[in-house]
């Protein structure tokens, strides 16, 4: 697929949409990898909870866990119109793999019934949006800018409230962190379909990697702040 339009004219910003079987197969195969990635998410967080010596390893370089995963996103999205698509999806396994060691050392604090509880909740969620986000003819570009400052107050926030340890704050930042990426999974969805992403890197299979890494990371960090707040501690 060439790259018809120019990285400040994308087709969902000049009020453009593909035919809908182009649209419906540039959500379908993002949809593909990004399951696929949730899927080895949850085998290796399964392996974590099941295995003592891997618990500990995950849980004693945890910090360490964290800083190669945003390595590894930063890669991905800057080096995409570099690498080959197989090349990235191949990083995007690793990513999602290393997300289960995380996730796996996460759940293990909380309940059983309150982890299956906050997975349907996000479930239900991320799939609401994501159907919302396909089917509106309302154009979502302009909540991008606002998405990402959110995303930025989010994070700052959260890590200032690391050293304040607050209970109520932690609360209203699980609340926001949820409002955000509901919208931003809308957001993504609708962006994917209307072929922002593979227009800007001229490939539909890089684009599918791009793509399914966003959903991804929409849904993990759903599911997370979820577990926050509704999450019973063991």
């Amino acid at each position: 697929m060439n790259n018809q339009y120019p990285p400040q004219q994308l087709p969902s910003q000049v009020g453009m949409r593909p035919p809908a079987a182009l649209a419906a197969a540039f959500l379908t195969q993002a949809f593909i990898w990004m399951f696929s990635g949730l899927l080895l998410t949850a085998g290796v967080a399964a392996a974590v909870q099941g295995s003592k010596g891997l618990l500990a390893f995950a849980a004693d370089g945890f910090l360490l866990i964290v800083i190669a995963q945003f390595i590894l996103v930063m890669v991905i999205s800057s080096a995409i119109s570099r690498i080959g698509a197989t090349v990235a999806l191949g990083l995007f396994f690793v990513y999602a793999a290393s997300i289960g060691l995380t996730v796996g050392v996460i759940v293990q604090l909380y309940t059983g019934a309150s982890v299956v509880s906050a997975f349907l909740s996000a479930s239900a969620m991320f799939g609401g949006a994501a159907l919302y986000g396909a089917v509106t003819k309302r154009s979502l570009a302009g909540i991008g800018g606002y998405l990402t400052m959110g995303i930025f107050g989010l994070v700052i926030a959260s890590l200032v409230n690391m050293f304040l340890g607050s209970g109520p704050i932690g609360f209203v930042i699980s609340a926001i962190g949820v409002v955000i990426f509901t919208a931003l999974t809308a957001y993504d969805v609708q962006r994917i379909s209307a072929g922002d992403l593979a227009a800007r890197l001229g490939s539909m299979e890089k684009a599918a990697v791009v793509g399914a890494l966003q959903l991804y990371l929409d849904f993990i960090n759903l599911f997370l702040f979820m577990l926050r707040l509704m999450g019973s501690r063991r």
